[in-house]
């Protein structure tokens, strides 16, 4: 029996998923992804996948992959998809299917506890607030209990704590095995438990990370690898772009004088030699981020260098790490950790000498936070070495996700992964639309730009939350609309929940217990987040999510487009804000029991040509301009009649977009 034949007969009825897994029943949108990805598996195929939301696809390439009998890693895009497959996804269907066969969850070093720097924090014992000071104390007590140390398992430790990178390692400051305690290291049993292990769960950024040639650890799992499934794909020319250039940054060269200034305690003198160049580093850092306060918060190298102030800070940070280098060059024989910060010494010159004089392939920009900076390089196009991996591994791979196609098309990211003709499958989300929910674009708002835009969204907003009673996402392109939309928003009956004001996990679970809320977020609550049932009822996007056109990598990616006979907007501009706005958009429907509203606030979709290609590129939704149909879709009763959704609620330009575009369909109400 093949791969596919044997995939099949797990999911049908009678099959061993419906036998054995409590609630479950096939589909036939599953069956066909499950279909497709065992047959890339057995033929070392390329599968581009997109599969809306409702099919299923975790099981669809899990079945397959437990099947297949291949040596399979699955990289998901974020650590919590990824304990989720691990933990809940994988053993339900392992049982199912009742394979033996050995799996590992690996992450990246920043995710396990490091001894030695614990020991090193415990005998600093120097911490910024009260707060941390407590995180270390139930830090230092789960260290004494742990068994496989990811501090996943400290579960009231924010991921932005400080404290994070003073117990965890990373590539740089690692000692590897002239550690201590080597023996005991958490990251190498956890390398060992993978390398011994049939089907390997990571995510993007460790995979990435290898693929770069950055050590995390995980390159040598890699070449014994017949298959790779990526889920939620369309991150990885993004994340790609990071992981194959580079970075160095104020936290990174305070944590080398810190961490050098710390191993001076065990080496007799050594403070003497260290201690002077430690600080005059942590004191050009200070200094270049003040420079850099009247420029752009981001933007590209020559902004530095045009800025007689900033490039002189930039020459004294040179120094700086250089002065420090060479003083550590004399200690590397007194401790390991004397030797590894001599290392990182190194590649942080070797790294400001490249931000400053690399090759004109690489997009060198600066971004500012507001207490610190980072400097980056960044590749214009890394399709050529994700293809040349992918064609010397002889591995299948399959890129699935729920948003990778743009008006029925791969091109885009296939391209950019460096994909040559893949095989694609475009498998439609299974829920009911027109029973589940409605698209409703609100009538009279100005364009975007216009002053006043965000107060009259707000003001056409507000008649929507009284229909739903709140129960709302707000997604917005920018911070500054936000915190425009939170002041307007801020007397009104709803509870508020505002992106920056508390932890995102904090924020999702006050939402979800409001029972009425209203949450305001930006980038990060556009994609995995997930919400079903009635807490979230609404989902609002303030504008079409182009990218900012000043942004330094991008206009240097549209330079290169436009060099290279193409169109920048309809190439790369377009087709990247299509792929952005059908994630905002998907955090509405979660299940087959939901039902909900997505507001499009964005007057283009209708007054310009390309509003089309958005549109088209949602599911099919019945569409609506009339806030009555708003309100009857809220209704406790069904009072929406045949005509409810007819295309005279609709006001199009005929030259921008033909009625039969805007598509129609039957609704049903009731209470949601």
């Amino acid at each position: 029996m093949s791969l596919v034949e044997h995939t099949r007969a797990a999911f049908v009825a009678g099959g061993a998923l419906t036998q054995r897994l409590e609630g479950y029943a096939p589909r036939a949108a599953q069956v066909r992804l499950a279909e497709a990805i065992a047959d890339a598996m057995e033929s070392r195929a390329e599968l581009v996948a997109e599969a809306g939301t409702g099919t299923g696809k975790t099981y669809a390439y899990l079945v397959p992959a437990l099947l297949s009998g291949l040596r399979v890693i699955v990289s998901t895009g974020t650590r919590a998809l990824q304990d989720q497959l691990y933990h809940r996804d994988l053993p339900r269907i392992r049982q199912a299917l009742g394979t033996g066969i050995r799996s590992a969850l690996l992450k990246g070093r920043a995710n396990y506890l490091c001894l030695y720097r614990m020991q090193q924090a415990q005998s600093d014992a120097k911490f910024a607030s009260r707060d941390v000071a407590a995180q270390f104390t139930r830090a230092l007590a789960w260290s004494k209990r742990t068994r496989i140390g990811d501090l996943a398992e400290l579960s009231d430790l924010p991921d932005d704590s400080p404290l994070r990178p003073q117990i965890t390692s990373t590539a740089e400051n690692c000692l590897g095995a002239e550690c201590p305690f080597y023996a005991e290291c958490f990251v190498v049993k956890a390398r060992a438990q993978a390398q011994a292990a049939d089907l390997v769960v990571v995510n993007h950024h460790l995979l990435l990370a290898d693929l770069a040639i950055k050590q995390e650890g995980f390159g040598e799992i890699l070449p014994g690898a017949q298959a790779f499934v990526l889920d939620e794909a369309h991150q990885l020319p993004e994340l790609a772009a990071q992981f194959f250039g580079e970075m160095v940054g104020a936290r990174q060269l305070n944590d080398l004088a810190r961490d050098a200034l710390v191993e001076c305690k065990d080496v007799s003198g050594a403070l003497a030699s260290v201690q002077q160049p430690a600080r005059a580093l942590e004191h050009a850092v200070r200094v270049l981020r003040l420079a850099i306060d009247p420029l752009p918060a981001r933007s590209a190298l020559s902004r530095v260098l045009a800025h007689d102030e900033a490039g002189q800070a930039l020459d004294a940070l040179e120094r700086g790490v250089a002065e420090l280098g060479a003083a550590l060059a004399g200690l590397q024989e007194a401790s390991p950790g004397f030797a590894a910060a001599h290392a990182r010494a190194q590649r942080h010159e070797q790294c400001l000498r490249q931000w400053r004089d690399g090759d004109d392939e690489d997009v060198r920009w600066y971004e500012k936070s507001a207490h610190g900076f980072v400097l980056q390089r960044t590749p214009l196009d890394v399709s050529a070495p994700l293809r040349a991996f992918r064609e010397a591994s002889r591995a299948a791979w399959v890129f699935t996700s729920a948003t990778l196609a743009v008006d029925g098309s791969f091109a885009h990211v296939a391209h950019r992964l460096g994909l040559i003709e893949p095989a694609t499958l475009l498998q439609p989300s299974p829920f009911d639309w027109p029973r589940q929910a409605l698209c409703y674009l609100p009538r009279g708002l100005p364009e975007p730009n216009t002053r006043g835009y965000v107060a009259a969204m707000i003001d056409a907003l507000r008649q929507v939350l009284r229909a739903s009673n709140g129960r709302a996402f707000l997604l917005f392109t920018s911070h500054r609309a936000l915190r425009e939309a939170a002041e307007l928003l801020a007397d009104d009956p709803w509870p508020l929940f505002v992106q920056g004001s508390a932890p995102r996990n904090l924020l999702l679970e006050r939402f979800r217990t409001s029972g009425n809320g209203v949450l305001l977020g930006a980038a990060s609550f556009w994609e995995g987040v997930d919400v079903p049932g009635d807490a979230l009822s609404v989902v609002a996007i303030d504008r079409l999510p182009f990218a900012a056109p000043d942004d330094p990598v991008l206009e240097a990616r549209l330079d290169a487009v436009r060099r290279g006979g193409g169109n920048p907007f309809r190439d790369e501009q377009l087709p990247s804000a299509v792929i952005a706005l059908k994630q905002g958009a998907g955090r509405l429907i979660r299940s087959f029991e939901d039902r909900g509203l997505l507001v499009l606030c964005d007057p283009r979709l209708l007054s310009k040509s390309y509003g089309r290609i958005f549109l088209d590129s949602l599911p099919p939704l019945p569409r609506s301009r009339e806030i009555a149909d708003v309100q009857a879709f809220f209704a406790p009763a069904p009072v929406i009649g045949e005509d409810a959704c007819s295309m005279d609620a609709w006001s199009v330009d005929a030259r921008s977009m033909d009625a039969g575009s805007m598509g129609r369909g039957s609704m049903n109400t009731g209470k949601p």
